[in-house]
């Protein structure tokens, strides 16, 4: 027996890492919409079809190719130059189809560059942490490039079918404390709390770390910018279920507390920086927030102790667009949060309303 649970897909997304050629221009003012195909015996898996997606060819390329067109011809280059102009300003389409499926040792490269954009240069033997990622492949999920195209013999297509763009897990940073990656992910989260959090929230954090009786789960949830939110709701749909199914096997993913390491940026005008820093401190304004992953807000918002600081020094903003001089400086940020594992399932609905 087969089910489809069909969800509205946002009509536009940015994937400037897909190298595809555009397979054809699509123009529909009609919803488009994720399926998500769950056999009885394949767990997580999932089928996301983007048919509006937003990419530019390099500059220099581009500066490059309209050259020698108008070198070969140049009765019409102004002509050309005008046709060039409008074409930079108007969206490239084509059709990508993501599946999310449980994670395999062909994985294991994907799965480690979306760990390193998380944890950046914090010192945790990522390659233990993604082996382990892929040695419980009874829960959680990657998303990849569907295998099903109609051009899939190319290589270069195929290089992408192997790319994974997405990893949505959990791990459990109470158990196997003598494993290197989980004993350097708990001194992380010490010692990010004695660095970052107020007093009370670094008191809470430790004492749950050192309550074994209280299992934590390590939330992650990693993927490319600019994939839709959408997509985290199967995501989730199916991790909450395989950890119902891994708890009633007696697994160890019964847990009493999550903690999510969140990516979100903030802006930071020049003249509130110096009014802040001016004697009046209190005619500052607040910054706004940009969530890497806008779903992670809802956990933000049940979580019982949270803390944030910058890595502004340790990595780039990853922000694609156009950008000004006047533009506001984004400041890359990592926010913890810590939430009760029954919380979970409120935060999950939240998420669904929000982005079916």
């Amino acid at each position: 027996m087969i089910n489809f649970f069909r969800f509205p897909l946002h009509q536009r997304a940015q994937l400037s890492s897909i190298r595809r050629q555009p397979k054809r221009r699509l123009y529909t003012d009609e919803p488009l919409y994720l399926y998500v195909w769950k056999p009885r015996f394949r767990v997580g898996l999932c089928s996301t079809r983007v048919t509006h997606v937003t990419m530019s060819a390099p500059v220099k390329r581009r500066e490059i190719e309209r050259k020698l067109n108008n070198d070969e011809n140049p009765a019409s280059s102004s002509s050309e130059d005008e046709e060039y102009e409008i074409a930079n300003e108007q969206e490239m389409e084509f059709q990508v189809d993501f599946e999310g499926r449980n994670p395999q040792d062909p994985d294991y490269h994907g799965i480690k560059t979306l760990l390193q954009q998380l944890f950046l240069k914090a010192h945790i033997d990522l390659g233990g942490l993604t082996d382990l990622i892929i040695s419980q492949n009874y829960v959680g999920s990657v998303v990849k490039q569907s295998e099903d195209m109609d051009d899939s013999d190319d290589d270069e297509n195929n290089d992408n079918v192997n790319e994974v763009f997405g990893i949505t897990t959990v791990i459990n940073v109470s158990d196997k404390q003598n494993v290197l990656c989980i004993q350097q992910l708990r001194d992380l989260l010490k010692q990010l709390a004695d660095e970052h959090a107020p007093d009370s929230v670094n008191a809470m954090i430790k004492n749950i770390l050192e309550n074994d009786s209280a299992q934590l789960g390590l939330l992650i949830n990693e993927r490319f910018v600019n994939i839709p939110a959408k997509i985290s709701v199967p995501l989730f749909e199916n991790l909450i279920s395989e950890l119902k199914r891994a708890s009633s096997k007696n697994m160890p993913f019964n847990f009493s507390y999550y903690i999510l390491i969140c990516k979100l940026y903030k802006t930071e005008d020049k003249k509130i920086e110096k009014k802040v820093k001016s004697k009046n401190k209190n005619t500052g304004s607040e910054p706004s927030i940009l969530w890497s992953n806008p779903e992670e807000e809802f956990f933000a918002e049940e979580a019982i102790v949270s803390f944030e600081f910058s890595v502004e020094e340790e990595a780039d903003s990853g922000l694609s667009g156009k950008w000004t001089e006047t533009d506001d400086e984004m400041i890359p940020y990592r926010r913890v949060l810590l939430f009760e594992a029954s919380k979970l399932q409120l935060v999950f609905d939240k998420i669904q309303n929000q982005f079916s």
